[in-house]
């Protein structure tokens, strides 16, 4: 509160001068008449009574009143407000709440963090919501998710407000706001509102204002949740015998020459160094104490930056021996799939340009030995003429205990000679087919998201049919406009197995040079990642569990302490997916497994995208001003003066008349 606040209630004070006055107000002794008195000779004492609070009732009114004095004072200076929404049309609104609850907004947004002002402003909205109005909530940390679709039970969308915590994902505005859009389309309501509560640091700061989608309007109601603060993060910190790498990243304009990197095991500091910052983020190596490297006692270990910064939750991360990054081996058939142009084939091209952190590994043939296997996370086999009984025994075992296998079937694979086929990775019998249908039906995406944009003039001068021998076992995750498979996915054990009905080769198809080509293999590296092929993966990615029976999830805590976990359940089987970064405890079958959620290097960036003039817009909704109690306590006031008058009066009345002598 101000100083004008409390210097008026300050006038509370005063209700010690009615105690006060009662306290020295004294009247003369009352005398009583008693008999045997007179026979007494007359004493020239005099009795004096002790001072003593009289009228307690009128007492008790004159100090309420002095009381909401000092209330009717204060009050004009005290400003209580709260969202709400304006309706030009005086019509029922349709909205849908963006709330980001990513790790930026986490920074501090005056008395409280960004996401608790923005938690806190979404609860008013939905308070000054009527009957007929639909509300649907998005969530914007990424991926973006539906956690409400659209409906008009205002308690509904309440309780799961309640329940939404802050994480440290990632932030994905734009894939929250299109998902808004398609859940607005459908509704009957005139007038379609997306609301975002973020401080639209997405990484794109220099990007286009958000679109609104087609038929709605885009409001942003809390500018103050947008500004650049600084902020640093350890993003990662890799241990390779005595040596850890800490990976620290900073926002634009960061100072860090002040601030060091240590090495913890709880509470003791084992090694640190001092930050450089180079290009806002640096690569610092730190040498473990031999102690510290001892197999027979390891230490639970942690890479801390000191000082403070606007996030204090990612200055923070756990230490682990991954082994080497994820390793993708390719085998293709050199000949086909090379381009024009000279070079490797494009789907080597293609991890060196997206620089994912994988090992690319091109081999001759397809292993048949479970040592080659074991230090592969990723096998894309493309266009090879079938697996021999060796091969399809040592990758089924692989798969099944976490493996990642990506086929793709073309002339070669329409030709396996006898013996050889896909089974039990693909359980159908291959067939080349020509021609194949122009493009890939959008409808039936469920892998490419906004990267199938030109998917569906896919042009290709053939594709593999097939004649699928065990349906149930397959998944579809993408057709062509035929409904005939595209891409179909089977689940083996802890692993899975993909089949893509079309080669990489350029010759064959333009497959290769589309967006959808690079989004596909990212999906393939994620998913490698989150089925172990290493221990880390970003905050927000699912970690499939489905390959066990009994599995028990925690997080450890910064006191260390473990936090458990309740698992999802999705059409596979069990999956977590991490919403704090940090380390996880998983039991899996009785054996303890640890893995790691890291943060986005993006994310520390918390400079806000620019916002169009439109999205705030006075007629959309703004904050309100609470109701003015003024007059209320001034009625009181005059109520207490009405009823210390009455008091008065009837005192007056009641004091019985002096006796004559």
């Amino acid at each position: 509160m101000s100083f004008l606040t409390w210097a008026a209630l300050a006038i509370g004070v005063l209700v010690v001068a009615p105690i006060v006055a009662h306290l020295l107000r004294r009247r003369p002794p009352e005398e009583q008449a008693f008999a045997p008195a007179r026979l007494v000779p007359q004493s020239p004492a005099v009795a004096h009574r002790r001072a003593a609070l009289e009228d307690r009732a009128l007492l008790a009114i004159r100090a309420l009143s002095v009381v909401a004095l000092a209330l009717l004072g204060a009050t004009p200076f005290v400003k209580c407000s709260r969202l709400s929404l304006a309706r030009p049309s005086g019509a029922s609104v349709a909205l849908v709440i963006v709330l980001d609850e990513s790790l930026s907004m986490r920074a501090p947004a005056e008395s409280a963090t960004r996401f608790e002002r923005a938690h806190q402003a979404a609860g008013e909205l939905l308070a000054s919501l009527q009957p007929g109005d639909a509300v649907g909530v998005v969530l914007a940390g990424r991926p973006a998710r539906v956690a409400l679709a659209a409906t008009t039970n205002v308690d509904a969308a309440r309780s799961v407000l309640e329940r939404l915590p802050q994480s440290d994902r990632a932030t994905d505005l734009e894939g929250a706001v299109k998902m808004a859009g398609e859940m607005l389309r459908d509704l009957e309501h005139v007038d379609k509102r997306v609301v975002v509560f973020s401080d639209l640091a997405d990484g794109h700061e220099a990007g286009p204002p958000l679109a609104a989608p087609e038929g709605a309007r885009l409001w942003f109601p809390l500018p103050e949740l947008m500004g650049a603060v600084h902020d640093c993060a350890v993003v990662r910190a890799d241990q390779s015998g005595a040596r850890v790498t800490v990976r620290v990243a900073c926002g634009p304009g960061t100072q860090g020459s002040e601030r060091r990197v240590e090495i913890r095991a709880g509470d003791k500091v084992l090694a640190d160094t001092g930050l450089h910052l180079e290009n806002n983020a640096s690569d610092t190596i730190i040498t473990l104490p031999e102690e510290a490297t001892r197999s027979d006692s390891p230490l639970r270990l942690f890479a801390v930056l000191t000082g403070s910064d606007a996030i204090a939750a990612d200055d923070r991360a756990p230490v682990v021996s991954l082994g080497g990054e994820l390793r993708v081996g390719i085998v293709s058939n050199e000949p086909e799939t090379r381009v024009a142009t000279g070079g490797p084939p494009p789907v080597e091209q293609a991890f060196r340009a997206l620089e994912l952190g994988v090992v690319v590994r091109p081999l001759a043939t397809v292993p048949d030995q479970a040592d080659e296997l074991a230090s592969i996370g990723l096998l894309i086999v493309d266009d090879v003429p079938g697996f021999t009984p060796a091969q399809r025994h040592e990758l089924s075992s692989w798969v099944e205990r976490g493996g990642v296998l990506l086929i793709t079937l073309g002339m070669q694979a329409a030709a396996a000679p006898l013996g050889s086929s896909f089974a039990p990775m693909l359980p159908a019998v291959v067939r080349w087919q020509k021609p194949a249908p122009t493009g890939i039906d959008l409808d039936g995406d469920h892998v490419l998201g906004e990267s199938a944009a030109g998917m569906d003039t896919l042009s290709a001068k053939g594709r593999a049919q097939l004649d699928i021998e065990r349906p149930e076992a397959l998944r579809t995750l993408m057709t062509w406009k035929d409904k005939a498979p595209f891409l179909l996915e089977q689940r083996m054990g802890r692993g899975v197995a993909y089949s893509l009905t079309l080669p990489f080769s350029t010759s064959e198809s333009d497959l290769a040079l589309r967006p959808g080509f690079l989004a596909m293999l990212v999906r393939m590296v994620e998913t490698a990642r989150s089925l172990g092929g290493v221990a880390r993966t970003s905050v927000g990615s699912a970690w499939q569990l489905d390959g066990f029976r009994d599995v028990e999830a925690a997080y450890v805590a910064p006191n260390d302490e473990l936090v458990k976990l309740d698992m999802e359940r999705d059409g596979h089987g069990k999956r977590l997916v991490p919403e704090l970064a940090g380390l996880y405890e998983l039991k899996l079958d009785g054996n303890t497994a640890h893995r790691v959620a890291s943060v986005d290097e993006a994310e520390v960036d918390l400079r806000p995208r620019p916002v169009d003039d439109s999205g705030a817009a006075t007629d959309l909704g703004g904050v309100s001003a609470s109701v003015d109690v003024s007059p209320y306590v001034a009625v009181v006031l005059l109520a207490l003066l009405l009823s210390e008058l009455a008091l008065r009066l009837r005192a007056r009345r009641s004091k019985p008349a002096p006796e004559s002598a």
